[in-house]
Formats: structure tokens, sequence, C-alpha cells
């Protein structure tokens, strides 16, 4: 069985567990510190810790005639949130999946979300294979949060400006309409849509936090046509803290791999400063065609099969290939 499959059959198995949940640290996020900018800083390092998740999607609402929505899809799984850095107004968390599986214990580097205060610019989804950065006014800056989403080996996912809010002893943070690529359990299948516009939500719970999606799956653009809604999809992401597995294989993987995944970061970083936005590749199976390699290189410095400069250096030439704009 392949590594994919493992973790596949892993998170299938891990659905719908019972949970012993230990009480969080981080409910005083919910209450107001010395200022508005720190109680947001508070809401958004609440999201670290060590959790079991249960994620749920469910198309819901057909809007093109003969399309039947897709039943609902439940999966789950262990998954640690440890923050990369803490900057002030920037903040960055890594998740990291901790699975256990017919014995064994599979590490698999998950997304990243970074966070930015009062933005000039957020990257962008603008279609199949690019992303842009998009200015952000002065008027949607002021006291707001950008959130950009990175895939598993940090190439870009989306990116949406929103602000928390405390109303109804309620911490959230709503972004506005985000355009965003397929999701690999949409990709996999060629469905008739190839894109999202979706509503995000980031809000504490008593037993951790939970990521809601409220997301138009949108069918290709025609010449000169904006793209029309299919179906519409609603997506909860349930973290809920729970110590009942041992993080340690994870935080091991990540102590010996980080300083290579941040050459990589500064290497996308550095792509999308040159030309305002990036052009990558997407594959079905696999999301960026850049995450199978560099993926793997990350996991043989974690395994010692590999040096951490060697497998920057061919992380960086990489990154520079995919990201090279197409020949006119």
């Amino acid at each position: 069985m392949t590594r994919a499959l493992i973790i596949a059959a892993a998170l299938l198995a891990l659905a719908t567990p019972a949970l012993a949940q230990t009480p969080p640290p981080a409910a005083a996020a919910a209450q107001a510190p010395a200022s508005a900018f720190e109680r947001d800083r508070q809401a958004i390092l609440a999201q670290a810790g060590q959790y079991r998740v249960r994620f749920a999607m469910h198309e819901r609402v057909s809007f093109r005639e003969g399309y039947t929505p897709l039943d609902e899809d439940l999966s789950g799984g262990n998954e640690i949130v440890r923050v990369v850095y803490d900057q002030g107004d920037r903040i960055s968390l890594q998740h990291i999946l901790v699975m256990e599986h017919n014995g064994q214990t599979m590490v698999i580097k998950h997304w990243r979300q970074d966070w930015v205060y009062q933005p000039e610019t957020v990257l962008t989804y603008a279609g199949p294979n690019r992303w842009t950065l998009t200015a952000v006014p002065d008027d949607q800056r002021r006291g707001a949060w950008s959130q950009t989403v990175w895939q598993t080996d940090d190439s870009p996912r989306y990116g949406g400006v929103g602000r928390w809010t405390y109303d109804h002893g309620l911490a959230q943070w709503t972004s506005g309409p985000t355009w965003r690529p397929l999701a690999r359990r949409d990709a996999v299948r060629s469905p008739i849509y190839d894109r999202y516009l979706g509503v995000n939500r980031h809000a504490l719970t008593p037993g951790g936090w939970v990521h809601i999606q409220d997301n138009m799956k949108m069918g290709p653009a025609s010449a000169g046509a904006e793209p029309t809604a299919i179906v519409q999809e609603d997506v909860v992401n349930t973290y809920n803290r729970w110590d009942g597995y041992n993080p340690a294989p994870g935080d091991d993987y990540w102590a010996k791999s980080q300083e290579y995944w941040a050459a990589v970061r500064q290497a996308w970083d550095q792509a999308i400063a040159r030309a305002n936005g990036v052009h990558l590749q997407e594959a079905a199976n696999q999301g960026a065609v850049t995450g199978g390699p560099l993926m793997d290189w990350g996991q043989k410095v974690a395994d010692g099969e590999m040096t951490t400069a060697d497998a920057i250096a061919q992380a960086r030439a990489l990154i520079e290939q995919a990201t090279a704009e197409p020949a006119a």
C-alpha cells in the first residue's frame, strides 16, 4: 500500500472518534486583552495546539440543471498546529498530521496559514495555474487581517481579508468572498467546475476551534464571460483539543526539516515578488506539480537520507523552473 493510500485509510478510520477533550488553555482569547489588536493576535494563536480533527464536506444546492449534489464526505485524523513565527503583526501556523494505522505512525506536513495585520496586498487565486498579489484598499485594511493558505509543499492555495469580531460571546474571523483552486477531493474526479468562490470563518470553540467554509463551486469561464455557479458546498472542519495520541513524531519531523521548509518558503516568496504573483501548473492528483518532489525531499531530510543543503538547492531550482512564465 502506498504512503498516500495509507494516510487516506487512516483518515477515514478516524472520521468519527469519541473524544476525551483536554480543556483549552486559550479560552481567555475570547475575553478582551489590553487592545483590539492584541485580542485578535491571541485569537489567532489560540489555534495552535494538539487536536483530533473532523473534516465534513457536503454539497447542498445545485444551480445547474441535471447536476446532482454529492453526498456528504467525512474524514478525520490527528493534527498538531505549531507556531512557525510570531512577529506581532505577522503570525504563521503550520499544520502537521500525525496518523496511526495498523501499528504504523505516519507524519505528513499539512497546510499552513499565515496572518498579516492591515495588509497592503494579499495573494489571491486568479484562475487555473495563476495567483496574483492584489492591493488591499485603505478602508478595507484598517483593523483587518489577511489569511493566506499554503499547500503541503508551501505553494500557494488562496488568500483573503477579513476582521475578527467578538459579538454574542463568539470570537470569529470572516473573510470576504475568496477565489480558490479545486481541492484534491474534487480535482481527481474531473468535475464540471474548476474553482471555488468561498467565504471562510475561523471561530474559537470551548474545545478548540472550527473552520467553516461556504463554497460556491464554479464552472469554467467561457470567452469573455464570468464563471458560472454549479453547486453550493458546506465544509465544517472541527479541531478538538485531544491528548489521546503522541505528538512527538510530528514535532520531531518538524525539528529536523524546518530549516529546509524555511528555505522553501523563502523561494516561493521570492518567486511571487519577482512576478507580482506566480504561475504554477496544477496536477489533478497532487495539486501543484512541485508537491511530490518538495514533500519527498523534506521527508528525506527528516529521515537523514539527504542533507538540508542539498535539499534546499534542489528545491530552489525546482521552484524557479516551475514558476517560469510559459512561452507566449
